[in-house]
């Protein structure tokens, strides 16, 4: 998106507010963040195989940006940021085998927002979208290099519900290349455009109620895909519910997926109970996900669930391993924090495939684990979580995690099925 790359002159043509200068109206930030990573088999789960995926490596990621408010009416916000993956025998190139990858200092976030933040707003430029609980839109910070869009945003907020109104394009990394969306490639293939409406309302005083449709037009060598993804989100407040919580999320999809007639759904339930009074805060809660699968896919039409852009990692397990399609995920999770500044959570999760005659498809929605196997046993395996997460300092937080995947019938089906673990730990200095 051109505006994207005007927003630094914007920087310099915009008055300074009355009686104060620009240095005083800047707001800096800073964020540097490293983390060493572990695994084994949590790509071809086979011990008796070194694949380049089985290894430990670092991943680095700083980012420095600014903030600069002339009016009360403007909103500049820049940042740029630099990634980087060492000691891997993966190629460092983003998205290969797995990988990080390394990409350079870029630009990551460049948006002028105009207007009224308890009102009517539009905000330009390559910005953040996240929406719900980041099931099908959010930036995936788990991953280095995460995710922006160059969008233009329009936003009204009332004071019990707000709506937003986009249309935007996602921003592809490339290493050593400017990374950039179709907006601003004209040479770019995929022509994709990501529009949508969310709205979301306390209108309800026990729980935020969640309304939205999103389009995604996007051009690919299989053929056209024009669909519409349209849902609704419920969410309990533990403090209005006596420390009862909820989240029922129902969504279905309809269009064209790369030529064909698309009809697909998925949805997530979930309850909770948090001990509010306790010390340590403890939450137990039960879930379960589904997405469906296509178990015919030479009939022209497609019902495997299209999982847009989410946030993967928290959901579905810590491990990857599964994005929200052709899915169903049962869970259990125990979370409590022994001190103020340090939190713990377990997580165990079982997953199955909605139907074996479509794949197992990993978090990122499109690579698969295994062919697919219409006569396979469809229990993919269980997976264990354990995480810590403390504050060090005011700007310094640690985060520590091990992951364990037993293997299910469906791996051993299909091939090899040993076990595959997880580990890692990460600071993050923020300013």
């Amino acid at each position: 998106m051109r505006s994207a790359l005007l927003l630094p002159a914007l920087l310099l043509l915009a008055p300074p507010t009355r009686g104060e200068g620009i240095a005083d109206q800047l707001k800096w930030n800073f964020q540097a963040r490293t983390r060493a990573e572990s695994r084994n088999n949590t790509f071809d789960f086979n011990s008796a195989k070194n694949s380049v995926t089985d290894d430990t490596f670092v991943l680095a990621r700083v980012r420095l940006g600014v903030e600069w408010q002339p009016d009360e009416w403007v909103r500049i916000a820049l940042q740029g940021q630099d990634t980087r993956e060492a000691f891997s025998k993966r190629p460092n190139v983003p998205l290969q085998n797995g990988a990080e990858g390394d990409d350079s200092f870029d630009l990551r976030l460049a948006s002028i927002e105009i207007g009224k933040p308890t009102g009517l707003s539009v905000k330009a430029g390559r910005q953040v979208l996240m929406y719900g609980d980041e099931r099908l839109v959010g930036p995936l910070e788990w991953q280095n290099f995460s995710r922006t869009f160059d969008a233009v945003k329009l936003h009204y907020q009332a004071q019990t519900w707000w709506l937003d109104a986009f249309t935007s394009s996602v921003v592809r990394i490339r290493r050593s290349q400017f990374n950039v969306s179709d907006w601003i490639n004209n040479s770019a293939s995929r022509n994709q455009f990501f529009s949508g409406l969310y709205f979301s309302s306390k209108a309800i005083p026990f729980q935020t109620t969640d309304l939205y449709a999103f389009h995604l037009h996007e051009e690919n060598t299989a053929g056209t895909s024009n669909f519409v993804t349209f849902g609704t989100r419920h969410k309990g407040d533990p403090t209005k519910l006596r420390g009862w919580d909820y989240t029922v999320e129902l969504v279905g999809q309809v269009g064209q997926l790369s030529g064909k007639s698309l009809t697909a759904y998925a949805y997530h339930l979930e309850g909770g109970y948090n001990w509010l009074k306790s010390p340590w805060k403890p939450r137990l809660a039960i879930e379960y996900s589904a997405g469906s699968g296509d178990s015919n896919p030479n009939d022209g039409h497609a019902h495997t669930f299209q999982n847009l852009f989410p946030t993967n990692h928290p959901p579905y397990g810590f491990m990857d391993l599964f994005s929200w399609q052709n899915m169903q995920n049962l869970a259990l999770r125990l979370a409590a924090n022994p001190t103020p500044k340090t939190k713990t959570t377990l997580d165990f999760h079982s997953f199955w495939l909605t139907t074996t005659g479509d794949a197992w498809y990993r978090a990122n929605g499109t690579t698969t684990v295994r062919p697919i196997s219409p006569n396979a046993n469809s229990h993919a395996g269980c997976e264990l979580d354990l995480t810590v997460s403390t504050k060090l300092t005011p700007h310094l937080d640690l985060l520590l995690g091990y992951s364990h995947f037993f293997a299910g019938a469906y791996l051993a089906a299909t091939g090899p099925s040993d076990d595959a673990d997880f580990g890692y730990c990460m600071l993050t200095l923020n300013y």
